[in-house]
């Protein structure tokens, strides 16, 4: 008995001594990347002053730049705590009130994090879009930036980002979480959009759709992941009108409600009716991509 004891006693040792340094690599690589410093050239972009570029810009937050969803609807920040094993991410205050960056950011700091992701600390943001927002234009960038910049004060100072260990381990599972190691500095600016109910503008509005619903956005697998938005998906049976309908009203032609923390309707809905015709043209113009469940069913007759 006391052998098997003592054999118990060493197998534990060194399985909890591989844990440790497991958890120590982890550490020190997620660290490192925490920590690494990204020295880019931000191009230097006109920031306009005039009522009709800020209007712009308040539109694109509140549309497909989905900023109150994480800043709060004052842009005033928040924070997501979800205990010591995940840790805590602190949402930037964007407006100028205590313990927001409002009054301190400059034209380039602005445009550096957003497009590139990256503080004025020279260090990689945490769970920031960048990797999207790097495909707005350079006059939808100086139109969100206008509209930034001029935000009523509002005071909340907000407590440091911690990175607990499941978060680091999804940092080294998904590295967009830091986006700054992900983006394609060199690649080339788009053009700026031609409004208008096109199949273009509708791909230029649907790009952060693909946050969620994949680069071809035929759907994402796991937690949070969203439909298939091709012609052989989900919305297969829907009309223009359905589309319209659901995304203002969060609820699609079947009854079902959208879950808003999920697919963030509320924001999608403020787009025009023919913002969001354009995207439903896009949409139409995808290639058809059956989602498993729709193949396996079809095969099954």
């Amino acid at each position: 008995m006391r052998k098997i004891l003592k054999w118990v006693g060493i197998i534990f040792g060194v399985l909890m001594g591989l844990a440790i340094l497991a958890i120590a690599a982890i550490y020190y690589v997620t660290q490192t990347r925490l920590d690494k410093i990204y020295q880019i050239k931000v191009e230097a972009i006109a920031i306009p002053s005039d009522q009709n570029s800020r209007e712009r810009g308040e539109h694109l937050v509140t549309t497909m730049g989905f900023c109150t969803e994480c800043h709060g609807e004052k842009l005033a920040g928040q924070v997501w705590d979800d205990g010591w094993l995940v840790g805590r991410i602190a949402v930037p205050n964007l407006t100028s009130g205590k313990g927001g960056i409002g009054s301190s950011f400059s034209d380039e700091d602005w445009v550096r994090a957003i497009r590139y992701g990256i503080g004025i600390d020279k260090k990689s943001l945490k769970v920031m879009p960048s990797n999207y927002y790097y495909k707005l234009s350079d006059g939808d960038l100086a139109a969100i930036v206008a509209y930034l910049k001029q935000l009523p004060p509002s005071d909340n100072e907000l407590p440091k980002t911690s990175i607990g260990p499941m978060a680091r381990l999804s940092i080294l599972l998904e590295p967009s979480i830091l986006p700054a190691q992900v983006i394609e500095y060199d690649a080339p600016r788009p053009p700026e959009p031609v409004p208008g109910v096109t199949v273009e503008y509708g791909k230029y509005l649907a790009n952060v759709c693909t946050v969620c619903h994949g680069e071809n956005l035929a759907g994402m697998e796991g937690p949070g992941g969203g439909k298939n938005l091709t012609p052989g998906g989900d919305l297969a049976e829907w009309s223009e009108a359905d589309f319209i309908r659901a995304v203002r009203t969060g609820v699609t032609p079947s009854g079902k409600n959208l879950d808003p923390e999920m697919m963030p309707w509320k924001s999608v809905g403020k787009f025009s009716d023919d913002e969001l015709k354009a995207i439903w043209l896009y949409l139409r113009s995808l290639p058809a991509i059956e989602t498993p469940e729709q193949g396996s069913k079809g095969a099954s007759g």
